[in-house]
């Protein structure tokens, strides 16, 4: 892979006639570390999680404490793949999360900006049709998609309301999409606890276990910065999506939020 942006040239997943570049970034090296900013241009974040790709999974399951397995189950759960069904896996990284949609029987794509990213997933998976692509701007056709879904990737979108928009727009009517991410624990006590876990304690966990720690305090700050459950709950909404709902996880540390493409 280069700095272009393949789109997946699957029969079964259908291509927009609009390929586009994403800014070509370098790596990490000996003088300089990736820390995205909270404007989140798009050429930063994916520099930063090219920067992580290899110990990304480790590092999330050491900082979540083991939880993130349990968060991805229920995202399966929440996703009910079919066999056959045609699922989009947004900011899908290493395809960690992908393998259980594919284990469903269901025909899955793993995209995601980072080519690093991709290119770590593709020597782990070989056999899944890796995607690079942006969230707001995808290389699928309209109503593609059996379900969307996004795991804690949304939160690091430019455009939320446009990346909501082109998920509506893929979706097919009758379809779904789901995103887990992270959120506002519902218990005062508990929320002070966990900012100060977010702020204090993680940055020094990351730079025991990952090769950029300094990503790992953008994540903190782009944590408490985002929009609580019934803030997102209405972005979903304002993007077309009916029958919107979420799902606390962990006490709100992670929300589910579900809706529906009316036919």
């Amino acid at each position: 892979m280069d700095g272009t942006t393949k789109a997946t040239t699957d029969p079964q997943v259908g291509t927009t006639p609009r390929p586009h570049r994403t800014k070509r970034h370098q790596g990490c090296n000996n003088d300089q570390v990736t820390r995205a900013s909270l404007n989140k241009q798009p050429h930063e974040v994916a520099s930063m999680f090219d920067d992580v790709a290899e110990r990304y999974d480790l590092t999330n399951d050491v900082l979540s404490l083991g939880q993130d397995r349990r968060w991805r189950k229920e995202v399966a759960r929440a996703v009910d793949a079919r066999p056959a069904q045609k699922i989009l896996d947004l900011a899908a990284g290493t395809a960690t999360s992908s393998l259980p949609f594919a284990q469903t029987g269901a025909y899955v794509v793993p995209c995601d900006f980072s080519l690093g990213m991709l290119q770590v997933g593709k020597k782990k998976n070989p056999w899944l049709p890796f995607t690079a692509g942006d969230a707001t701007r995808l290389p699928f056709k309209d109503d593609t998609f059996d379900a969307v879904t996004i795991s804690f990737g949304l939160r690091n979108v430019q455009d939320t309301d446009a990346a909501l928009r082109e998920m509506y727009r893929v979706t097919k009517p009758g379809g779904r999409v789901v995103i887990c991410e992270f959120s506002h624990p519902t218990w005062a006590p508990f929320r002070t606890v966990y900012t100060e876990y977010l702020m204090r304690a993680l940055p020094p966990v990351a730079r025991s276990v990952s090769s950029n720690p300094d990503a790992y305090v953008y994540l903190a700050e782009s944590i408490r910065a985002w929009p609580d459950q019934p803030g997102l709950a209405e972005k979903l909404r304002k993007a077309g999506w009916s029958r919107v709902a979420w799902r606390n996880l962990t006490g709100g540390v992670v929300a589910l939020h579900r809706g529906f493409k009316e036919s």
